[in-house]
Order: structure tokens, then sequence, then C-alpha cells
């Protein structure tokens, strides 16, 4: 079980650097988004690539984060029906989905869409808008993106069985602050010292 749980966090910190990196992809769509949209109304200019790449990098952050999404408990949940179930019941249900549900859909979107990017590198396809960009790395995003989703459920899979077998750490008690909450405290925090430094200032 030692060996997994290292394998479970080796997993579980490659998503999480993908996913801190994909947040910045949001911020370039954004930009890139409205800077197309000024430069098609303030000068009448525009590009088919500027278009693309702003889906190309929206289904990099929709693929590639699954994984991420998987690692920090942010998928959707039946909160009415789980909440009454007792932890072990809760990771029990989780395992079978795992098993039965994720890694089978998982392998099959992988397997299924290796082809279609593999055709796409070796032909060398392109956009049919004019000015388009190349296709093979966002038919990439496919099977990579299921990958990710893949390995981040085999070590979804490891903890919640060191939980139920090995009495490890429940890894569905979320009873601590969440992440938004932790961020919320540290702005404010931010804020405060902020404020007493200025005060700070003016007073000398």
């Amino acid at each position: 079980m030692k060996f997994l749980l290292v394998f479970s966090r080796a997993v579980d910190a490659v998503n999480g650097a993908i996913g801190k990196l994909l947040m910045w992809l949001i911020l370039a769509a954004t930009l890139i988004s409205a800077g197309n949209a000024i430069s098609r109304y303030a000068f009448s200019k525009s590009s088919n690539a500027f278009l693309e790449i702003q889906w190309y990098l929206f289904g990099a952050v929709f693929l590639l984060g699954g994984g991420y999404a998987f690692l920090r408990n942010a998928h959707v949940r039946i909160d009415v029906l789980s909440s009454r179930l007792s932890a072990r019941a809760r990771n029990w249900v989780d395992v079978v989905g795992i098993v039965v549900f994720l890694l089978p859909l998982c392998y099959m979107m992988a397997k299924m869409g290796w082809p279609v990017f593999e055709r796409a590198w070796t032909s060398g396809e392109m956009s049919s808008n004019a000015g388009g960009l190349i296709r093979w790395p966002a038919y990439l995003m496919i099977p990579a993106g299921f990958l990710l989703l893949g390995l981040q459920g085999v070590s979804e899979l490891i903890k919640r069985l060191n939980f139920l077998l090995a009495d490890g750490p429940d890894p569905l008690d979320h009873t601590g602050p969440s992440e938004t909450e932790m961020l919320a405290k540290e702005i404010a925090e931010a804020e405060k010292a902020a404020a007493l430094a200025s005060n700070g200032g003016q007073k000398s």
C-alpha cells in the first residue's frame, strides 16, 4: 500500500500542477478574446486564428482539467443522497463508480481519440477556415485529458481503498475550510496588512 500511496501522491502532484497552469490559460483566452474584439471593432481587422485559439484554450481547460477537478472533489455529486450515507458507504460508492464507470470510460475515450490525433498529425490537417490553425493540438487534448482523468481516478481509488481497508484518512472528509474560504482569508489578511502599512506611512 505504501508504494501505491506514493504513486497516488505523484499523480496528485501532476494534476495539481496542470490545474494551476490551466488557470492561466483562462486568463490567456480572455485577453485574446478582448484583443480580437478591440482589433475587429476599432481597426476592422480580425483573424480566424485568434478565434480558433480561444476554443483551443477552452478545450484545454475543459479536457485537461478533469483530473484536477476530481483531485479537488469539484465534480458534481448528488449531495442530498451522499450526505445521508456513512463515510464508509460514500467511499464504497466512489470505488464502484471509479471501477465500473470512470476507468472504462477513460480507457475507451483515450483509445478512440488517439487515432484521430495520429491521423491529423501525419496528414498535417489544417482548419478549413482561412488563416486557421493546425488541428492536431486540439485532437491531442482528447486522449491526454482522459489519460489524466483516468490516472486521477486510479489515485482516488487508492486513497479510498486505503481508508476502507487500511484505516487511512477519509479522502471525502472536507470538514476544514475550503480552498475558496482560505483564499478569501488570505486576501482579507493582505488587505489588512496593506491598510496598516498605509496608515503607518501617513502617520510618519
